[in-house]
């Protein structure tokens, strides 16, 4: 048999007839890191939350077993995911940004009252955030224009107009619902896609010298971006600024880090975590990981959400698929930069953007979309040329 045939045949055995399932072997090596940091974050989150969930609910065990729940179900749909064609998306893209614009829009209108900030859809015991869903959206919205229109994409036409015109309502929406964070990865998940579709890269050079400057007009002049924003960047300038106040989480969060030192206080050991770090189980997750496992903790958890990237490019740069490579890039751009934005955010490196750290970060239907995207790796992992166990 030649080895055109041999292709031809593992081909034929990687989809079914009906064509909306896949056979195959998964990528073991990226599923084995989604379970560690899934395994982690879990045992790490019942750690960060059980003072805070006693104070505020009188169960020290209320927010790990909805994050459990939805850890459950959201490996069931990793699993289930992992089987489906992922061409299938490609069918659905145009459904699935329609539905995602009007779910953006119906969320500045129809939300729970949480201060000024417009994100959560309430549904019933639950809330729903579609920004969550943007997301993937955006990835898959890009991924199938950049695969069709991969050869034109030196263009403006193609390779600025639409992109850029996509990731413009996305953020624009976003920034309405007063969720800064968001807009940032948006913006910058749309800047990876465009960089790896092949957009001129001339334009990254205007676009970094406009995002420098964007920089450092809301750095001296705060007061251009919404009040809970400009009030964050003023905190970050100053360090003194209002310690119970603005500067009160960032604090507790570097004592926490400063706490951990070499090998930590130990698991459960935090104190920080005791109503000084606001919410430990969301935002500033790090820095009880860092207390209680110090810095060769939270080095090793760094060095398996590094793997995990790594992992996801092999799997991409291996596919044939323009359309699938596109795919994976864009959901380890997602996964990469929320980590870097995070850390960043958690050591005081930049103003707090409350981004949540994935797989560790309290959060239902973020742990649900982020497993179902990792459930889209492995369908492509099966079609990958990479070596299957």
């Amino acid at each position: 048999m030649s080895e055109e045939q041999t292709r031809q045949r593992v081909r034929k055995s990687n989809v079914s007839k009906s064509g909306l399932f896949v056979t195959g072997g998964i990528d073991i090596p990226f599923f084995t890191i989604v379970i560690a940091l899934l395994t982690i974050g879990l045992v790490m989150l019942f750690s960060a939350s059980y003072a805070y969930s006693y104070n505020k609910t009188g169960n020290s065990y209320n927010y790990f077993l909805k994050q459990m729940v939805f850890a459950v179900v959201g490996i069931i749909v990793m699993f289930a995911v992992s089987k489906l064609n992922y061409k299938l998306l490609k069918v659905i893209n145009v459904p699935l940004l329609i539905v995602t614009i009007l779910l953006l829009m119906l969320v500045l209108v129809y939300h729970t009252n949480v201060g000024d900030f417009k994100r959560w859809i309430p549904l019933g015991p639950f809330t729903f955030q579609p920004s969550d869903v943007a997301k993937f959206t955006i990835i898959v919205t890009l991924a199938s224009y950049i695969s069709k229109y991969y050869s034109q994409m030196k263009n403006p036409k193609y390779g600025i107009l639409y992109p850029l015109g996509v990731i413009v309502v996305f953020c624009g929406l976003i920034y309405l619902e007063h969720h800064l964070s968001c807009t940032i990865l948006m913006f910058a998940i749309g800047a990876v896609m465009m960089f790896v579709g092949g957009t001129n890269i001339g334009l990254f050079v205007v676009g970094a010298g406009a995002l420098a400057g964007i920089i450092a007009t809301v750095v001296f002049f705060p007061k251009v971006l919404m009040n809970y924003a400009g009030e964050r960047i003023v905190a970050w300038l100053d360090k003194d600024y209002e310690p119970l106040g603005a500067r009160w989480q960032t604090n507790n969060s570097l004592y926490a880090i400063g706490s951990g030192g070499l090998f930590g206080t130990g698991l459960g050991n935090s104190k920080q975590k005791y109503l000084y770090v606001s919410e430990p189980h969301n935002d500033f997750i790090f820095s009880i990981v860092c207390e209680e496992l110090g810095f060769i903790g939270a080095a090793l958890i760094i060095v398996l959400f590094a793997l995990l990237i790594w992992r996801g490019a092999v799997i991409a740069t291996r596919c044939s698929d323009k359309f699938a490579s596109l795919i994976v890039m864009g959901i380890m751009a997602q996964v990469g930069i929320q980590v870097v934005l995070n850390i960043m955010v958690v050591t005081d490196t930049i103003p707090n953007t409350g981004i949540a750290l994935p797989f560790f970060s309290y959060g239902g239907t973020a742990l649900l979309m982020l497993l179902f995207e990792m459930g889209v790796v492995l369908a492509i992992s099966r079609k990958s040329n990479v070596k299957k166990v």
